[in-house]
């Protein structure tokens, strides 16, 4: 999240170029929306599995990051493919994952609002589709949060690739565990991973390649690969010890 952070600062100074960043967590980290309450999360449950928690800069719900590949795009406001409200920059991103996920094989479609069931006092961000989002018979598959500040543009997003979806109920809080139970089978029921509906994994690297070449050529983008400058590392270590890997901000709601 600091490393996102610290490129959306420098893309905000002009010093660096819209960003696509694709990446994967170690050790398994759950996630939590900017707005939802340290309540929802069960710290014994995380302590005892010996996962990480962070706070996102973006919106949404609780996700558990792992076996999968996350993406973020950077980028400032005047940037084509990201300008106008929320919705519209979604449903152009939206273009380019239909595309990647296409081309991996996955019959995939965005969901309109009109479509959605959403009951937002779930605390886990898959049980829920909203607009623009990626299902697979009304199956959530890709979840994406965007925020928008006065340095420019950041939206995340994750795409399960295998694993058992249900494991992010063992680090949220319910009042007993036939709720949580009951969280799990609903959670089955409106999201899915790449692996369930292929029949067969895919690795990282291979959705990764898919992302960027959907992203090229959907959005007429010629990317260059790149490491982050000194600069950028170093803000993103400052931005670790200031607010990601403090309570002051994972705790604050």
């Amino acid at each position: 999240m600091a490393v996102d952070s610290a490129i959306l600062e420098a893309v905000g100074d002009e010093k660096t170029l819209p960003t696509l960043r694709l990446y994967s967590w170690d050790p398994p980290c759950l996630s939590l929306g900017y707005a939802q309450p340290i309540s929802d999360v069960n710290q014994a449950g995380l302590h005892a599995r010996k996962w990480d928690i962070v706070r996102r800069p973006t919106g949404g719900r609780a996700i558990l990051h792992t076996d999968e590949l996350t993406y973020a795009v950077i980028g400032p406001k005047r940037e084509p493919r990201l300008a106008g409200g929320v919705l519209e920059s979604y449903q152009r991103l939206s273009l380019a994952l239909l595309k990647a996920l296409h081309t991996l094989g996955l019959p995939v479609q965005t969901i309109s609002k009109a479509k959605s069931d959403i009951d937002r006092e779930q605390p886990v961000c898959f049980e829920y589709p909203s607009d623009y989002e990626i299902t697979v018979e009304g199956k959530k598959l890709i979840g994406s949060a965007q925020s928008r500040k006065k340095e420019g543009v950041l939206q995340h997003g994750t795409l399960p690739l295998w694993g058992d979806l249900t494991r992010i109920t063992q680090v949220l809080c319910f009042s007993n565990e036939e709720k949580r139970s009951l969280a799990a089978t609903r959670l089955l029921a409106k999201a899915t991973t790449v692996e369930t509906v292929l029949g067969y994994r895919i690795s990282w690297e291979k959705a990764a390649e898919a992302f960027m070449e959907a992203f090229q050529e959907t959005l007429n983008i010629e990317f260059i690969f790149g490491d982050l400058t000194s600069e950028e590392e170093q803000r993103a270590q400052e931005l670790v010890n200031e607010k990601y890997a403090q309570p002051s901000w994972t705790e604050r709601i």
